[in-house]
């Protein structure tokens, strides 16, 4: 039986409601109808007032008794990103960038315009990008803080909290027991990603491995956290530190220059993992330098995958999931906008291990 036309014009209002713009095509494949037909009831509640047509999209009609108040002024326009979804990243970033273009992706496939922020290097930027978004009238955040270190994320605890509209965390993790806690997030599993590099050496024989990181990330704490901790349970690794990946890598600014082909020597090491990219093709160039060539002297594992390929030797790499992380935010925050409920969602993705030329057995130090 068909369904009838005023049923499936409140439906579409429903939908159109609750995720803001909406394509014609998206709504005729929920609604299971032609797109012709969907174009007419829009069209029709279109003439009626209770929505708007765009170029191939439905759009709410915003109700001005619940329309945030806003300072009247002959010289303000009404904002466009009314409806919209906040999107705010940190300048800058090559590796969040790759999980900004998933959320967009996610988000314009399902008709919901985006307002993008880009957060400057400068404590309180996120917050405030999030208040003029809010009063732009903003119905969603998706966002990946800077946070350089921890008291930076502690400043951002209770407002972030508190932002009074569906907010997903993107490719970080929320402190336990912080008022983040209950905020829904998607991020990488840096611990398992860690655990594909070390993983990945001892198979090949290595046991005295060196990790070089950043400390100016929460992804480049929750590496150096894992490699320690990963690194001092397993029998076979004889020997292993953490050093800064540069002097530019600590949260400060402030880091202590390493020595790192002469470190590799001191140490007898015969394996790096870098984090990220392009301090690990700085590391071969430097071993080339001072005599040591990767694979033969020392194997190499990069930790970002964004241009390791590119090395010479390619570098074997793990890969976050950068763009599927975006998508999945994106995802999870449109779940949020249509009205559905259900429990916190903490989602992890597993990173992959690209394998390359970089690392290569190690047969007289396997026991």
């Amino acid at each position: 039986m068909r369904e009838p036309v005023e049923l499936r014009r409140r439906r579409i209002l429903s939908v159109v409601e609750s995720r803001g713009a909406v394509r014609i095509a998206v709504l005729a494949a929920e609604l299971d109808v032609s797109v012709v037909t969907v174009r007419r009831d829009v069209e029709e509640l279109a003439q009626t007032g209770r929505l708007r047509r765009g170029h191939g999209v439905a759009r709410p009609v915003r109700d001005p008794e619940l329309a945030p108040a806003v300072p009247e002024s002959r010289d303000r326009e009404p904002s466009q990103d009314a409806g919209a979804v906040a999107l705010v990243v940190p300048e800058r970033h090559s590796y969040l960038y790759e999980t900004l273009h998933g959320a967009r992706s996610a988000l314009e496939e399902s008709g919901v315009r985006i307002a993008l922020h880009i957060a400057p290097p400068s404590p309180g930027a996120e917050r405030s990008l999030v208040g003029r978004a809010l009063a732009d009238g903003v119905r969603g955040l998706l966002i990946a803080p800077r946070w350089p270190g921890l008291r930076a994320e502690e400043r951002d605890h209770d407002w972030l909290a508190d932002v009074g509209v569906p907010t997903v965390l993107m490719e970080r993790r929320p402190r336990p027991g912080s008022p983040l806690h209950a905020l829904d997030s998607v991020c990488s599993d840096h611990w398992y990603g860690t655990h594909l590099a070390v993983e990945h050496l001892v198979a090949l024989g290595h046991r005295r491995i060196v990790l070089a990181a950043r400390d100016d990330s929460p992804t480049a704490r929750s590496v150096r956290a894992a490699f320690a901790e990963i690194a001092a349970a397993r029998p076979e690794v004889t020997d292993w530190t953490v050093v800064l990946s540069s002097p530019q890598a600590a949260a400060d600014g402030r880091g202590a220059a390493t020595d790192l082909p002469a470190l590799l020597r001191e140490r007898g090491a015969t394996a790096a993992v870098l984090h990220g990219d392009v301090d690990a093709l700085m590391l071969v160039q430097r071993l080339a330098e001072s005599g040591m060539e990767v694979p033969r002297d020392c194997s190499v594992v990069a930790y970002d995958d964004g241009v390791a390929a590119l090395g010479s030797p390619p570098l074997t790499a793990v890969a976050p999931p950068k763009a599927e992380i975006g998508r999945a935010a994106a995802e999870l925050l449109l779940h949020r906008l249509s009205g559905a409920g259900g429990p916190v969602r903490r989602t992890e993705l597993l990173p992959t291990l690209e394998v390359r030329g970089s690392a290569r057995a190690r047969q007289a130090d396997i026991d």
